[in-house]
């Protein structure tokens, strides 16, 4: 499902959202909760990408 997700994602600036998501038998609210799950994840990683260096500086 990802992939037709990301589908949608890599179409939406040629056709909308509320299309694709109709031709290809998609939940449009399906669609914007994985792109937020999408960024939550990003935002995650990031954040525990620069953990490590918070607590080597606190135990100082």
């Amino acid at each position: 499902m990802n992939g037709t997700y990301a589908f949608i994602e890599a179409g939406r600036t040629t056709h909308g959202v509320a299309l694709l998501c109709r031709l290809l038998n998609v939940a449009r609210s399906s669609f914007y909760a994985w792109q937020a799950a999408v960024k939550a994840r990003a935002t995650r990683t990031a954040s525990r990408a620069s953990t490590p260096n918070r607590v080597a500086r606190a135990g100082r």
